[in-house]
């Protein structure tokens, strides 16, 4: 409910999703990327030979070959884009100390661009001024796009990278490891993961739950299927 005075509240009818997808996003992608990439490379060995070491061995190799990866380049992109953004913060903070009457009557410029009135504006800016760190984080993320106290660590990016691919491209390859030596079994398996793990990118999205579940199911059957085609060309085609 709103309250009354100075310490009034807006009350809040509605609520928006996170459109960034947060921690969702990256980690059931990852997982997707491992799943698909390694029940594809999974089919394509098994359709050359039914050498379930062979088949594993693939497998071993495709998840920490693809982990690895992921994990090096999204630590290398993660930490180029905090460098950057680090970067211009510095930049930022430089012109505060220097020119800080002139960062106020830019930030007041600003709120008159978004529509408030010339006088509140200059108001705004100068209460905002105040405070040096408030002060560069308001001009960073209206000038910059980015928070300060929010850039994101390579370190965690580079772990969950690694753990999201491992786990999804471990799902194909578990029933080899058990010694199992038929494709069907890892490929309900890898099947049933793909159409979960797009029903949980529907959170973050527009679509239904199952629309998104059978996109990803038919994405992914459809790159497993030419590999086990190709894999069966080429062991066919062998001595």
């Amino acid at each position: 409910m709103t309250e009354g005075g100075s310490g009034a509240r807006a009350e809040i009818h509605h609520q928006h999703r996170d459109v960034t997808g947060g921690w969702l996003r990256p980690t059931v992608f990852g997982a997707m990327d491992g799943l698909v990439s390694n029940f594809a490379l999974i089919a394509g060995v098994a359709g050359g030979t039914a050498d379930t070491k062979i088949i594993s061995l693939a497998g071993v190799a495709g998840l920490a070959a693809g982990a690895f990866s992921m994990a090096g380049g999204e630590y290398v992109s993660v930490a180029s884009q905090r460098e950057l953004a680090q970067a211009e913060i510095d930049i930022e903070r430089r012109e505060l100390e220097r020119h800080p009457q002139s960062e106020e009557d830019e930030l007041a410029q600003l709120y008159v661009q978004r529509g408030v009135e010339p006088e509140t504006a200059r108001e705004v800016a100068r209460q905002i001024s105040r405070n040096p760190e408030q002060a560069l984080a308001v001009h960073a993320r209206a000038e910059i796009g980015v928070d300060p106290g929010d850039l994101p660590s390579p370190v965690l990016a580079a772990v969950s990278s690694f753990v999201s691919f491992g786990v999804g491209a471990l799902i194909p390859l578990v029933p080899y490891l058990v010694g199992l030596s038929v494709l069907w079994i890892p490929a309900a398996a890898s099947m049933a993961a793909l159409f979960g793990a797009g029903a949980l990118v529907s959170r973050v999205t527009a679509r239904s739950w199952w629309f998104s579940g059978l996109r990803q199911l038919l994405v992914g059957g459809l790159a497993a299927s030419l590999t086990w085609g190709l894999g069966t060309l080429i062991g066919a085609g062998g001595p």
